[in-house]
């Protein structure tokens, strides 16, 4: 518990506030649509359209996904930056555009997600059946040699970086990847 009464919050009840909420705004926006991304969230069709707490789920995970992945990468973009000054002395006289990348290529804040295999298939030589797990390791993924030339290097001017700190692309790529 913290020392601040304020602070001193049920996880439960938050997630429950929280989707409470996001259900709410999203009858709202169906019912009265703007010119706004909740709007657009509601109105998708592709594919089965979200009810009213599939979308109180769908923003209660953003909400947690997107608070702690952001929070990673920046701590662990720090870190980086206290184990690489010279990295940081190039930043502040360059400010390269490839710097955010190599942050999430180097902290890779989503080390390893699951996928279910939706069909028979052959990755890599190795046979995956429909119905088992996948494990996606993008950290080991981002240190990859066969990719990244001295991938334990911290390079803010590492060109090209095909790191998939965001997800591998398709239906599963991170929303918040263009920020």
């Amino acid at each position: 518990a913290y020392d601040d009464p304020d602070f001193d919050v049920d996880p439960a009840d938050a997630a429950a506030q929280i989707l409470g909420y996001a259900s709410d705004l999203g009858d709202q926006r169906a019912a009265e649509p703007r010119d706004d991304i909740i709007s657009r969230l509601v109105a998708a069709a592709d594919g089965d359209v979200l009810d009213s707490e599939e979308f109180a789920f769908f923003v209660l995970l953003l909400a947690v996904a997107g608070n702690e992945t952001t929070r990673n990468a920046i701590s662990h973009g720090m870190q980086a930056f206290f184990d690489a000054p010279e990295q940081w002395e190039r930043y502040k006289a360059e400010r390269p555009p490839t710097t955010a990348d190599e942050v999430v290529r180097f902290g890779t804040p989503v080390q390893m997600f699951q996928r279910t295999a939706t069909a028979d298939t052959v990755v890599g030589g190795q046979v995956i059946r429909r119905g088992q797990r996948v494990g996606l390791l993008y950290g080991s993924a981002n240190y990859d040699e066969t990719v990244f030339e001295e991938p334990n290097r911290f390079d803010i001017g590492r060109s090209p970086n095909p790191h998939v700190g965001f997800g591998g692309g398709g239906v599963h790529y991170c929303p918040g990847a263009h920020l």
